[in-house]
């Protein structure tokens, strides 16, 4: 998908070295932490300029700055689908033990974490974002409206509404099982009612199987 993106012109990705902006020849970007204590924090200079630079080389448009952090909001579809609305995104690739904090403070909107553990850096999150934005945005999707009615969707919601209403909102509902040819497969059947090609029978059989997420 974001390969076909890139493509059709939909998405362009840039990547840049944050060695680039370092602070002396050889390239420094991080510095040991005020206070003591393990590892190594990203300095504010770096990430500082290269923002600016990065934000004055588009300057018809006011990219949003995106840090990606454990300490941010967990990432889900809607935040997914926010992104895709906007021109530009600036993801932010912490590091070592992560950023100082006048980072987190004053040179960026916001601040995302993928889940609840560690990684060694922001570029896995990246990635994972990136893959999500790139599907939701016009003509990636080979079929129009795939992404309508799939987990976390609102229209996976609707359709629950219409047939079996469900107190949850759509970002903590799972899509309904799908099941392909053969039909028989080791003795394990595909429901019947699939095979019926009665579609409003299927329709109310999809919505009743659509579930609250168990870990939400």
């Amino acid at each position: 998908m974001i390969r076909k993106a890139r493509e059709i012109e939909a998405l362009k990705i840039e990547i840049h070295d944050l060695r680039n902006w370092a602070i002396d020849e050889r390239g420094t970007v991080d510095s040991r932490p005020y206070g003591g204590g393990p590892g190594m924090i990203l300095r504010p200079e770096p990430i500082f300029n290269a923002i600016n630079s990065l934000a004055a080389s588009h300057k018809n448009l006011a990219p949003k700055k995106i840090l990606l952090s454990a300490k941010g909001e967990t990432f889900n579809q809607q935040m997914a689908e926010d992104l895709s609305q906007l021109d530009e995104i600036i993801l932010i690739c912490g590091h070592y033990e992560g950023v100082d904090e006048r980072i987190r403070q004053y040179m960026v909107d916001e601040e995302i974490s993928i889940g609840n553990y560690v990684l060694s850096g922001g570029e896995l999150p990246a990635m994972v974002i990136t893959d999500a934005v790139s599907r939701l945005l016009p003509q990636v999707l080979e079929k129009e409206g795939a992404a309508e009615i799939e987990s976390f969707s609102p229209g996976l919601k609707n359709l629950s509404d219409k047939h079996q209403p469900l107190a949850a909102n759509h970002e903590h509902l799972i899509e309904f099982p799908q099941y392909t040819r053969p039909e028989n497969f080791q003795g394990w059947q595909v429901p019947d009612i699939l095979l019926s090609g009665n579609h409003q029978k299927i329709e109310k059989w999809r919505a009743k199987q659509i579930k609250q997420k168990k870990n939400d």
